[in-house]
């Protein structure tokens, strides 16, 4: 696939655009004004492989949390602010790598300038925060409701008024919890401005549902080469959402990180438990950052194949299993040692 071509920005140490890889982010869920809980959730989601990370800031107690929360951070942070631009000022001042700003709710003119001017010294992008469910109410009147044209118009209304600030470093966002109206919505802008896009279904739901429509409309975009950084919204653990943004990418060919765990949906001639197998493998090596490709299959017909392009693989036949690595076989494994062989054997690769 052929992507976009855009600007570049740097959130801290992180390229969002120009020829960098889509990287992926996420949100602490925790009360931003509690610094040891938001830390330690921070550290987890960089584990996980999150790139970036955005909190909220819902006043000044929480702002005055940032700078030992930035101090403690490996990742880049993100403030996100809403209503009050002396929240983004107190931001910026404690050291944070970026805001996410909807221009038109903190004030006139003159105090988005502020704003501008102090992420200008500091070289932090901006982010442009477009929601379906936020628009400005002269917009829903034109347009008779929250649509895509109506979500890009209102972009770049926020866009210009940055620009006539003469301040380009920006990124966009233009999220709905409707799939088709949010991927409309990106690929008309998409052909008006060169700014990189941050990609994501707003309030996609459950790991179960969300993981899903996430999939489909975050994942269609990137096919499309629309998309510079992802967020997958989940409800829940974060975690989750960072693990399943590497998925996503995995899927396309665009990033490699951990395992690409291949597994068969099992049918009449599976006989052991692969389900469980197949589970606990993927839960075993949730820490592997070495991209590697396994494979748990459970019978003769694909199985050995697919064992064999792995890069480590099992195929199950009655009671047990091959081993193999690299493409060839390792061992003859019993069903009750498949999982603990088919680990060590990724250990092995991971520490060579």
């Amino acid at each position: 696939m052929q992507r976009r071509k855009t600007r570049a920005v740097f959130v801290g140490g992180v390229q969002v655009g120009g020829d960098a890889p889509v990287s992926v982010q996420s949100m602490t869920n925790t009360d931003t004004r509690d610094v040891p809980a938001t830390v330690a959730q921070i550290k987890r989601l960089a584990r996980a492989g999150c790139e970036i990370v955005r909190v909220a800031v819902p006043d000044a107690r929480a702002a005055g949390a940032l700078e030992k929360i930035k101090g403690q951070s490996p990742i880049p942070i993100i403030a996100d602010i809403h209503f009050d631009h002396r929240l983004a000022l107190d931001a910026l001042a404690a050291g944070v790598d970026g805001l996410r700003i909807n221009p038109g709710n903190i004030g006139g003119p003159d105090r988005v300038a502020r704003v501008v001017e102090a992420a200008r010294s500091r070289k932090v992008p901006i982010r442009i925060g477009v929601n379906a469910g936020s628009l400005e109410k002269d917009l829903l009147a034109r347009y008779g409701g929250p649509t895509a044209r109506a979500m890009v118009d209102s972009a770049l209304r926020h866009i210009r008024l940055l620009e006539e600030m003469d301040y380009r470093e920006i990124k966009v966002s233009l999220k709905a919890s409707d799939v088709p109206l949010m991927m409309e919505a990106y690929r008309l802008l998409a052909a008006e401005v060169d700014y990189p896009f941050h990609v994501g279904v707003t309030e996609a739901g459950t790991v179960r549902s969300g993981t899903i429509k996430s999939a489909v409309g975050i994942g269609a975009l990137l096919a499309q080469g629309i998309g510079d950084t992802i967020r997958v919204s989940l409800t829940g653990d974060p975690v989750e959402e960072v693990r399943v943004g590497y998925e996503i990418l995995k899927a396309l060919g665009l990033r490699r990180r951990g395992i690409e765990l291949i597994s068969c949906p099992t049918c009449g001639r599976t006989q052991v438990d692969l389900e469980n197998i197949a589970l606990m493998v993927e839960d075993r090596l949730q820490w592997v950052e070495k991209p590697l490709k396994v494979a748990v299959m459970g019978c003769a017909v694909n199985g050995p194949g697919e064992a064999a392009h792995a890069d480590v693989g099992i195929a199950c036949g009655k009671g047990g299993g091959l081993l193999f690595r690299s493409g060839l076989v390792v061992s003859r494994v019993p069903e009750a040692g498949l999982v603990d062989a088919l680990v060590r054997e990724v250990e092995k690769m991971v520490s060579e």
